[in-house]
């Protein structure tokens, strides 16, 4: 099933986020449009919230946000594009050079 990203403006300030992200979830509880909550990603320097659904279309994700009274900037298809073992391994290597680096502690 696609996924899609729902972009939403939230403030910075307290219980804002949560409520956010909890009605979010409750979109899939509202049933009839058949859309999965995923997660929620959380600009905080730029109060920009991102919740990603499975759904059908973009259409069932705007349906179901208005339902759970999400305010919506806009919906796009999401692809999550997974490392291979391989290539993460090597991302943790280059990362701990560059730690490395960074704290003067590099080998030679």
């Amino acid at each position: 099933m696609p996924s899609y990203l729902l972009e939403s403006y939230v403030p910075n300030a307290p219980g804002a986020l949560d409520d956010s992200r909890e009605r979010a979830q409750r979109v899939a509880e509202l049933g009839g449009v058949g859309v999965r909550y995923v997660r929620t990603t959380f600009l905080r320097d730029d109060e920009t919230c991102f919740h990603v659904f499975e759904a059908g279309s973009p259409e069932f994700v705007l349906e179901a946000s208005r339902r759970a009274a999400i305010p919506v900037e806009r919906v796009v298809e999401a692809l999550d594009i997974e490392l291979t073992e391989g290539e993460r391994e090597s991302s943790c290597r280059a990362v701990g050079k560059s730690s490395q680096r960074l704290l003067g502690k590099e080998r030679t």
